[in-house]
C-alpha cells in the first residue's frame, strides 16, 4: 500500500516553478538489491538531497525491483509516474551510443571512467538520451563485471561453451556471451537467484557488489575474475518531468547526483577487495581469467560497434585515448 501510494499519489510531480508546495516527493526506483553499491549510492544521493533542500524535498528509494524491472521503470519516468530510475546495461536500448560501456575491456579503471564522465558522457551520451526523452544526471558506480557459475572455473572463453549464462536485457551483452560460446539468457535481476537455484541457468555475470548483495554466492560455486566490462549506472529522469520541477530542485538533483557519483567511485576499489575476499571466505572458489584470450575473442564486438553505431570508431578511439599514459 505504501508503494502504491508513493507511485500514484504524485500530485506534486508536475508542479512547476512558482507553484506553492510544502515538500516535493521524489520517487527513486532501482532494480539492484539492498546492500548493493547502487542501493547504497541511491541512499547517499537521498541524504545529500535532504541536506541541500531540508523540508523542500523528500527522496524515497525503492530497491529490489519493487517498482518494476528496469524497462518498466524507464517507461514510468518518461511518462511521469515516478521520478528517477537507475538503468545500467539497458541504456543502449535507449541510445545505441551507450553500448560503448558494453564493449569488453574499454574502461581501464575508475580514474579512466572519471575522464570519460567529464568528456564523452556530457558531450555525447547525455544529448543522445535527451533526444529520446530522458535526462541522465550522472555516471554512478556499478563496477567491473565477473562471471560465476556452477560447472567449472572460467579461464578462457572456451570454458563458457554450452553454459546457460544469465545476462541483463541488453542486446550487446547477449551478443558478447554468444561470441564467447555460451548460451546467453536475458532476464531481470530479481528473477536471477531462483533461476540459479533451480538450474534454469548455469551462471551469470555481475559486479561483485551485485553478486554479494543478491546473495548469489549461496547458489554459485565458481567466481571467475574476468573484469570483462565496466558498466556504470545512470540516475535517469524523464525530460518532461525534470523540466517541470522547480529550478532550485533541478540544480540540486544534478549536484547531488554528481556528489554521489564521486562518493561511490571513491569507495569502489576498496569495496571490490573486501567483497571478493568475503565471497571466497563464504565458500566460492575464485580464479583469475586469461584476459588476453577474452580480448582476442572480443574483436568482432568492437567491429560491430564501429559499423552499427554512428561515429562508433571515433567513440572507441576517444575512450582509449583517455586511458592513463595515452
Amino acid at each position: 500500500m505504501q508503494i502504491r501510494h508513493a507511485i500514484f499519489g504524485l500530485a506534486s510531480l508536475a508542479i512547476g516553478a512558482g507553484a506553492a508546495q510544502a515538500e516535493q516527493e521524489i520517487i527513486f526506483g532501482i532494480s539492484a538489491a539492498t546492500g548493493s553499491t547502487q542501493q547504497q549510492t541511491a541512499a547517499e544521493f537521498a541524504r545529500i538531497m535532504h541536506e541541500k533542500l531540508p523540508g523542500k524535498v523528500n527522496v524515497k528509494v525503492f530497491d529490489n525491483s519493487q517498482l518494476g524491472k528496469d524497462e518498466d521503470m524507464l517507461q514510468k519516468v518518461r511518462l511521469g509516474t515516478m521520478h528517477i530510475t537507475l538503468p545500467s546495461s539497458t541504456m543502449p536500448e535507449i541510445a545505441a551510443e551507450y553500448a560503448i560501456f558494453d564493449l569488453p575491456f574499454m574502461v581501464a579503471d575508475r580514474a579512466h571512467l572519471g575522464r570519460i564522465d567529464e568528456t564523452l558522457f556530457k558531450d555525447v551520451l547525455v544529448p543522445k538520451a535527451e533526444e529520446k526523452g530522458y535526462i541522465p544526471l550522472a555516471v554512478w558506480e556499478n563496477g567491473f563485471r565477473h562471471i560465476t557459475n556452477n560447472a567449472r572455473p572460467i579461464n578462457t572463453p572456451a570454458d563458457l561453451n554450452g553454459l546457460k549464462i544469465r545476462t541483463p536485457n541488453s542486446s550487446w551483452r547477449v551478443a558478447m556471451f554468444r561470441e564467447y560460446g555460451s548460451n546467453p539468457t536475458p532476464m531481470g535481476f530479481s528473477e536471477l537467484f531462483v533461476a540459479l537455484q533451480t538450474g534454469v541457468v548455469d551462471g551469470q555475470e555481475n559486479p561483485l557488489s551485485n553478486i554479494a548483495g543478491g546473495k548469489l554466492n549461496e547458489v554459485q560455486k565458481y567466481l571467475s575474475m574476468t573484469n570483462h566490462v565496466y558498466t556504470p549506472a545512470f540516475p535517469t529522469m524523464g525530460k518532461a518531468v525534470f523540466e517541470r520541477l522547480d529550478p532550485e530542485i533541478q540544480q540540486a538533483l544534478r549536484e547531488a547526483a554528481q556528489e554521489a557519483a564521486l562518493w561511490a567511485r571513491d569507495r569502489g576499489e576498496q569495496d571490490d577487495i573486501e567483497l571478493r575476499d568475503s565471497l571466497v571466505a563464504g565458500g566460492m572458489e575464485m580464479n583469475v581469467a586469461d584476459r588476453a584470450a577474452f580480448v582476442e575473442a572480443s574483436k568482432p564486438l568492437y567491429e560491430k560497434f564501429a559499423s552499427e553505431v554512428e561515429n562508433g570508431q571515433e567513440m572507441i578511439d576517444q575512450v582509449l585515448s583517455l586511458a592513463e599514459g595515452s
